[in-house]
Order: C-alpha cells, then structure tokens, then sequence
C-alpha cells in the first residue's frame, strides 16, 4: 500500500513511528498545504516524498491516514473518498453525525474502506475487555465509567483553539468507545457539564448518560470524565448485577485488568498484549480492511468487511453517535462552528 499522510503534528510523528511496524504499507507520502512543513518534516524522517498539492497526494496513493485538525476532518475524508482513495481519519472523524452518515454512503457508494483511527478500539486489551464484559460473568452491565485526563501546557492547539479545542473535543472519542461500544447508542439522556479554563475552553468536563427501557425505566448509567487541567484516576469501571471489571490507568493503552466479586478473594486477572503506542494495530486493521475489500470487490459494499456485516454495522454506530454527542457539546457550549473549506493547494 502507498499511503498518503495528510498533517505533520504531534501524532503524526508517532503515527510514523508504528507504522514501521506495519510491513504491508511500504511507501509514505506526507502531505501538509504549506509546503515548507511537509518538506522539513519528510527530510526529519529520512523520506522523499512530499507535497502541498492535493492533487499530486491523490494520484501517488492508494489510501489517506488523516492526522489534520478536527475541523478539517469530514472536508478531507469527503475529497478522497471522491477521488476513489480508502480513508483512515483521526478521532474524532466528524464533528457531527450527521457528516459521518454522509461519508459512510459515500464509502459504500465507491466501494472504499472508511475508519476511524481510534487505536484503542483495535488493541488486543480492549478487545478482551469486550469479550470478557459480554460473557455475562458480571452479570448485567448497569454502568460504564470511563476517565481521560491530561495536565496540558496552555500554549497547545487543545487549549487555545477557541472553537475545536478544549478537553472534550480532544478525549470525548476515547471514553464514549467504551459506554457506547457496551451500552449501546440509545440513551435517552445526555448531561454535559464543565469547569471552564480562563478562555472559556472545558479544562475539565463530565458527561452523564441515562438509559432506560421500553417503559421508561431506568437500567444503566454511564459517566464520562475529560480534562486538560485537572488529574483524575484514568481508569475504566464497568459495573455489573454479578460482578465488576476494574481496568486501571491507562485504560486506553490496556495491559492489565481485573474481575472483581462480592467475595473480594475471588479476584481474575487478565494481562494483554500492548506494543509500542498502540497506533500500530489501528493501522494493522485498516490495512486487511482494505485487503479484503479489493479482494471481495464483487460483493454487495455493505457486506464487505473482514470483521462480518453485524460487527461493522455496530462500530459504525457507534462512530455516528460519538460525532453526535461531540456536536451537541459543541453547541451546548455555545461554540461557534465555522465550516472548513478545502482549496487545492500547490505551493
């Protein structure tokens, strides 16, 4: 695979890094639209190719990671899957469901691979946090609890961009996988609430989802914790009728976890696989995404995908309700969201 690296900041320099370790993605193409960037960031890593034209990018790749900021996500995914090329977009991948839907038809409709770059998702831990969680040895899941912080210089993109920063925007994808990947994406309540930084930005918000039955009767909760200058246990609680699974900090980067019972000698412990920063196995899994796509290119597009319609389906949800509760965050805080335009760029 030739694949086209759209940004040069922080993850993707780490992005580059893991995929390293991904044999089947043998050419990288750094794309930034000033041309000064892409060129110093390419000859900082010992490669060739890089360019500030859009153009230029589509016809030497097969595929785009987009590692850009948030805003500029749904614009650059909606240019290339035109332009016939499989996408991996960062986290978040739309700042509205809306858009996502909107990319997803237009996957299917060429046939492309779409997915968002949400590491953790793809790592053996959290994997076996889902297998293990839906095995019924807690019983009933009636509450997820998942935190994310990080003490962060004020002078970063996350904590001065008074539109797409602060710390929802930037750890709301990493604890709504967990709630909606367990407990569904029908809630039927959603509670922000935040402490803000001097610029107005959330330093610190919470979030409260209630879900109910039928009837309209309460059956499980879940409570999600951002922060960009408040410390907290990064840790995932999920809390069942017969037990509980603890996964302590950081739960995102899954190596170790514990089922916990009534009787508090009766503990399991479940150590996992977690190599480098993790981005490796995000990219691993888009990469045979890929693979089987083309090499079951005459089937129906929505049932293409090595994981089986069902699986897809629900991952897909699950990405459009993430973008849902980032957008209506979004608007609750009164933010103003100015449409990213694309430009072909050229130098």
């Amino acid at each position: 695979m030739k694949l086209g690296m759209i940004g040069t900041g922080r993850i993707a320099k780490r992005a580059l890094r893991e995929i390293s370790f991904v044999p089947d993605i043998e050419e990288m193409f750094i794309y930034n639209p000033h041309g000064k960037s892409a060129r110093q960031f390419a000859e900082s890593y010992g490669l060739s190719h890089w360019t500030d034209s859009l153009s230029e990018l589509t016809s030497k790749t097969e595929a785009v990671y987009i590692a850009s900021p948030h805003e500029t996500h749904y614009e650059y995914a909606r240019y290339f899957l035109s332009a016939g090329k499989h996408v991996l977009c960062e986290k978040p991948m739309t700042l509205s469901g809306k858009q996502a839907e909107e990319l997803y038809h237009l996957a299917d409709e060429k046939r492309l691979v779409l997915m968002e770059a949400l590491k953790t998702a793809w790592c053996p831990g959290f994997q076996e946090i889902e297998r293990t969680a839906t095995s019924g040895i807690i019983g009933e899941i009636r509450e997820v609890d998942a935190t994310f912080t990080r003490l962060t210089p004020t002078n970063t993109r996350e904590c001065q961009d008074l539109q797409y920063g602060g710390s929802f925007t930037e750890f709301g994808s990493y604890v709504l996988l967990p709630i909606l990947h367990l407990l569904g994406t029908g809630y039927t309540a959603a509670e922000f609430h935040s402490v803000p930084a001097a610029n107005g930005l959330d330093s610190y918000t919470k979030l409260f989802l209630r879900y109910q039955n039928q009837c309209g009767v309460d059956v499980a909760y879940a409570e999600a914790k951002t922060g960009l200058s408040v410390k907290s246990e990064g840790q995932l609680l999920i809390s069942g009728t017969k037990g509980y699974i603890l996964v302590p900090s950081p739960w995102w980067q899954t190596r170790y976890f514990e089922v916990r019972f009534e009787n508090p000698n009766h503990v399991e412990k479940h150590y996992c696989e977690f190599e480098g920063d993790g981005l490796r196995y995000e990219f691993q899994h888009f990469v045979k995404q890929v693979q089987y796509r083309e090499k079951e290119g005459q089937k129906p597009a929505q049932e293409i995908g090595c994981m089986g319609f069902e699986k897809e389906r629900k991952i897909r949800k699950e990405t459009i309700a993430r973008a849902d509760l980032i957008n209506k965050f979004l608007l609750d805080t009164g933010r103003n969201l100015s449409p990213f335009t694309l430009a072909e760029r050229s130098g």
